[in-house]
């Protein structure tokens, strides 16, 4: 299924999707991520095509879309069951047909128990599990996820991102979830669609955008260095950078200058920020920091062999 998205000066985007797959939406703040899914939703006005349908004057109720919020968005009025069956009732289930369906979404969510709680009266792991389980009793063409698990204890996260990748596998439609988290990118996506100012600058699988980001915002999701030159990127990681107070000598280096912004623990490392047009990011062990005295505002020489260096082109690829 193809899905287009035309907001003049704001998003443009398009992007393939098999029915089943799960795209993962990243890219920095103001990128356009969450406008492209209200655009889908019919909540921003722009041209929108879904597969061969022009969504563009379809009314919001009419657009077979579940919407899952970074704040769940519940009825606070209603309890977890008929939030859940809110939609398969606006779209004309009778109301007994539409809470079997609605209690059996909260069963899948493993929270049956809670189906007559409050919004008010759910932890937030709670209430977003009832939030995605009204999305899909609404049977969508297309699931709309926007940084579900913001907000959500850690070990809450990770659940709840176990459970939404088992009811993704069987989801039918595709489903586009926004996120700021390469664990996300990592676990959940088929296809990782990048957007910078606006536009794709990437798609592709999740371990081919990984290993070869196009933007420095994945770049530093994924923990990596990328410079520019010429019409290639080059990435390596911070432990493959080497930290000198002198410049490096040997014409097989890589080499950068500029002052330390950070430095802070990093597992077992120190890892260093330096504004080296690009800023870059170097780990190197406790005591060689201590050794070369490295604090904030010293000046500093940082180096790669060409060898720890991953080339490529510049250009955006995939769709």
């Amino acid at each position: 299924m193809r899905v287009e998205v035309d907001i003049p000066g704001r998003v443009s985007a398009d992007l393939e999707a098999a029915a089943g797959e799960v795209v993962v939406v990243i890219g920095p703040n103001g990128a356009g991520k969450s406008t492209l899914l209200r655009a889908i939703a019919g909540l921003e006005p722009g041209r929108v095509r879904v597969g061969d349908d022009d969504w563009t004057d379809l009314e919001v109720p009419r657009r077979r879309v579940g919407y899952v919020f970074q704040d769940q968005s519940l009825f606070p009025h209603l309890s977890a069951l008929d939030n859940v069956a809110f939609g398969p009732r606006a779209r004309g289930r009778h109301r007994r047909e539409a809470e079997d369906l609605a209690l059996g979404w909260l069963r899948r969510f493993g929270i049956a128990e809670l189906a007559h709680r409050k919004p008010r009266e759910l932890s937030g792991g709670q209430a977003q599990r009832v939030a995605i389980a009204r999305a899909l009793a609404t049977d969508p063409d297309v699931l709309l996820l926007d940084e579900p698990f913001t907000g959500l204890d850690v070990s809450v996260q990770v659940a709840l991102r176990i459970e939404l990748g088992q009811h993704l596998r069987d989801f039918p439609g595709i489903a586009l979830l926004v996120t700021h988290d390469a664990i996300d990118a990592l676990t959940l996506a088929d296809r990782v669609l990048v957007l910078d100012e606006g536009r794709v600058a990437q798609v592709g699988p999740p371990a081919e955008v990984a290993a070869e980001p196009r933007t420095p915002h994945v770049a530093r999701l994924v923990g990596l260095n990328l410079v520019a030159d010429g019409e290639d990127l080059i990435a390596f990681t911070p432990d493959a950078v080497t930290v000198s107070l002198a410049e490096p000598e040997g014409s097989s280096r890589l080499r950068w200058h500029g002052p330390i912004a950070t430095l802070a623990p990093h597992g077992d490392a120190v890892r260093l920020l330096v504004h080296a047009s690009p800023d870059l990011l170097a780990d190197l062990t406790p005591a060689a920091a201590t050794e070369l005295a490295l604090v904030p505002g010293r000046e500093v020489w940082l180096s790669a062999k060409a060898t720890a260096v991953s080339r490529y082109g510049a250009a955006a690829t995939g769709r």
